[in-house]
């Protein structure tokens, strides 16, 4: 039902972190496959990888290339894009299964972000309340992760891979219109 797309940075516990989040969703059923893709050629991302039955993509190139080449290699008729240490909270399994059903019987193509939560562990930093006053006024970013159809992802040309920002380059091309802010929210372990 559901492919999951990690791009990584070569670095092992956030990964972990997010890919823990995800094991009650495999075990409903939600997700049929999770793909680490990686461009660090130190093979920690590998090794994870195959520990937890993910596929692993290795990638030469910007977040951008990243995103899209495990969009192009997943098998499922939605995808969600995560960040490595994005850990969704409690409830998200029942309300991303009800959006799919929702999305899928409308017919109107809809994707949808969590909610953002900053972690209770990290620093408050200038940039961090930048990126929350950003969020304000923008709308979300794509650290928020994204849930949407193949076929709507498709629609819109996906990520560009050679473009700066191109997590906000789709969100801005979904438009607000199209878009579902869940309840749910994702804490940013890293």
């Amino acid at each position: 039902m559901l492919s999951v797309i990690i791009p990584t940075a070569g670095v092992e516990q956030p990964t972990v972190a997010t890919l823990a989040a995800l094991v009650p969703a495999a075990a409903a059923g939600l997700i049929r496959e999770v793909l680490l893709v990686d461009g660090a050629d130190n093979g920690v991302i590998e090794r994870v990888a195959d520990v937890a039955g993910c596929r692993f993509i290795g990638f030469a190139g910007e977040h951008g290339a990243a995103l899209a080449t495990g969009a192009l290699q997943a098998r499922s008729p939605w995808l969600m894009f995560l960040h490595a240490g994005a850990v969704p909270e409690a409830g998200w399994i029942e309300e991303t299964t009800q959006f799919i059903q929702t999305v899928s019987a409308s017919g109107r193509p809809r994707a949808a972000v969590f909610r953002y939560a900053r972690s209770p562990y990290a620093d408050t930093s200038l940039r961090e309340t930048f990126r929350a006053l950003a969020r304000t006024i923008v709308g979300p970013l794509g650290d928020q992760g994204l849930l949407i159809a193949r076929d709507h992802y498709d629609r819109l040309g996906g990520y560009p891979p050679h473009a700066r920002c191109s997590e906000a380059r789709l969100l801005r091309r979904l438009g607000r219109s199209s878009r579902t802010l869940l309840r749910s929210r994702i804490v940013m372990m890293a």
